[in-house]
């Protein structure tokens, strides 16, 4: 039976990370590589704070359950063929495909083209923009290795002993995985490129996958949605107070204690909350079920375009501004939707899906 509050979950949780991403191209507090801020004070920007310490945490627990239910019905060979298909291809070969054109926009909005002599090879920036089109294509690189990593998991723990053992957790267990979420933020962190954090994600999707596809515990986790949802407004409104305009993607902004919990407790309010109100679907929750990898796949491309546009040609206030980047980042990725998946090779590297299929998945 289909869990349709981790599909809910997953939905949403893209749609904000677009929302996100609206209020980053124009931010005053991470300004690298983005348009830059609009005044020095933009109330707009503690969005950011509010969503960057759990929004892509929950991500890869509901990754972890999702795998966990995925091979409850398939083999680890294909589980790994699904995975390397939907994940390692279009976060590697569509690179140098597709997302070099957001490599070209990103270095852009830089002005990197600007520290290459005027005698650079043209030919020579083309594998450039495409690493630098990497973009929000980290999460499913990363997603991949865990997904490798889960097969040795799961033949260390041939019987399932683990699994079953941590089907027993009740909250108070639940909570203490709080603690050992912010000893998981603090290791296997790489430098510079701050969004590669192995620890914390490898701890939420190990989590997702052992503990919170249990429906058991997940039904412990939603009694106490209230309770949990105060807690998370709380150290939430807390946390934006003590660190708004600090940079929040870096120690020791993104790992000390109140981020830290402040994230716990917003992935156990999303949980228990979605398991109690939003356990269903409809027309409306079936389409955007059905195209929120495209969406995350492709928002930001049009989002950055129109950013820079606007920015290099023309004098747009910042109200008007955010209204049109908004409607590219939701409509050019539909749009961009449509053409892509309609081609058969561009469909398999840049989305993932099978030659017969014409629908993004």
């Amino acid at each position: 039976m289909r869990k349709h509050y981790i599909d809910n979950i997953r939905w949403i949780t893209v749609f904000l990370v677009v929302i996100y991403h609206i209020i980053y191209i124009y931010n005053g507090i991470c300004t690298a590589g983005v348009i830059g801020p609009f005044s020095e004070f933009q109330a707009q920007d503690a969005v950011q704070y509010i969503l960057y310490p759990w929004f892509m945490v929950i991500l890869f627990i509901v990754a972890g359950i999702s795998s966990r239910a995925f091979l409850e019905n398939h083999s680890k060979k294909e589980f790994l063929k699904s995975r390397t298909r939907k994940l390692l291809v279009p976060s590697t070969l569509a690179l140098f495909v597709f997302q070099w054109i957001q490599g070209y926009f990103n270095m852009a909005i830089s002005n990197a083209f600007a520290n290459f002599p005027k005698d650079f090879p043209k030919l020579a920036l083309y594998p450039i923009m495409a690493f630098s089109g990497t973009g929000v294509l980290w999460f499913i690189q990363m997603l991949w290795i865990f997904s490798v990593l889960l097969i040795v998991v799961r033949r260390l723990d041939k019987n399932d002993r683990f699994y079953n053992f941590c089907g027993k957790s009740n909250i108070a267990v639940v909570l203490l995985l709080g603690i050992a979420s912010y000893g998981a933020s603090h290791i296997l962190n790489t430098p510079i490129i701050v969004v590669y954090r192995f620890g914390i994600y490898g701890f939420a999707f190990f989590t997702g996958y052992f503990v919170f596809s249990h429906d058991c515990v997940i039904e412990k986790v939603s009694r106490f949605f209230i309770p949990f949802a105060c807690i998370a407004v709380i150290l939430g409104a807390f946390y934006v107070y003590l660190y708004f305009g600090q940079s929040y993607v870096e120690p020791p902004v993104v790992n000390n204690p109140v981020a830290i919990a402040f994230m716990w407790f917003s992935c156990l309010a999303i949980l228990g909350g979605a398991k109690r109100y939003l356990n269903k679907t409809n027309s409306l929750f079936h389409f955007m079920r059905t195209h929120s990898f495209a969406l995350y796949i492709f928002h930001y491309l049009p989002l950055s375009a129109a950013a820079y546009l606007l920015n290099k040609y023309t004098s747009v206030p910042a109200l008007p501004s955010y209204l049109i980047v908004t409607v590219s980042a939701f409509f050019g990725s539909w749009i961009l939707n449509i053409i892509i998946s309609n081609v058969p090779f561009l469909r398999w590297c840049v989305l993932g899906i099978k030659k017969e299929k014409k629908s993004a998945v």
